[in-house]
């Protein structure tokens, strides 16, 4: 697939061709599903807990005599129908994590990325390197090439000046591309990259 390529200011330089098992590989919606469900599952922390009736600190003693008063027979004031008393089935510490090959995780993106693709998401830059951390320019050239929806720019590297340009920005994410992931390409509108991110990306899925 060839696709063309741009200069920052908006110009288009060239054309570049993005490999078609990644970019044109079949779009399986249920395995990009999959692979989002597992990622937002990991990114839960799973620290809820509450004290049950034997874990509250409080007396053990009878609450008051059997018979006599009247009233509903307890043993105990640690029962969940008081207050100050344990939870019934509640919360506990657990883990969310989920298991999925990687063959099925590279699958899931080679889909997310091929249908971004498709809709012609995916907008190929030269180079991205600002000389300093300038949010004014890094809106510039979002402007320039018609960017003004949810952004997600891949570096090929750790680059700060660039990274810090674009934090301040809320409809923007940058991202390494080491770090790419269904759930980024799946919430952000258009991809940006420059020319040096897509080795990154083909040494992962080629």
């Amino acid at each position: 697939m060839l696709v063309p390529m741009y200069n920052t200011e908006g110009k288009q330089v060239g054309e570049v061709e993005l490999r078609s098992d990644i970019f044109e590989a079949p779009v399986n919606v249920p395995l990009m599903h999959q692979a989002l469900v597992r990622q937002l599952a990991h990114a839960r922390l799973g620290t809820h807990k509450a004290k049950s009736r034997g874990e509250v600190n409080r007396t053990k003693a009878k609450w008051y005599r059997q018979k006599g008063t009247g009233r509903a027979r307890h043993g105990s004031r640690n029962a969940n129908l008081f207050v100050g008393g344990g939870v019934a089935h509640g919360p506990n510490l657990r883990k969310y994590t989920k298991k999925m090959p990687r063959k099925m995780r590279h699958a899931a993106l080679r889909s997310a990325l091929s249908a971004k693709a498709a809709d012609d998401q995916i907008i190929v830059v030269d180079a991205l390197e600002m000389e300093a951390p300038k949010t004014k320019e890094m809106v510039k050239v979002l402007k320039n090439l018609g960017l003004d929806q949810r952004v997600l720019i891949l570096l090929p590297e750790q680059h700060e000046p660039t990274e810090k340009s674009a934090r301040n920005l809320p409809q923007v994410k940058i991202l390494r591309a080491g770090y790419l992931n269904v759930r980024d390409l799946l919430k952000y509108d258009q991809v940006l990259m420059p020319e040096g991110a897509l080795p990154v990306i083909e040494s992962i899925l080629g």
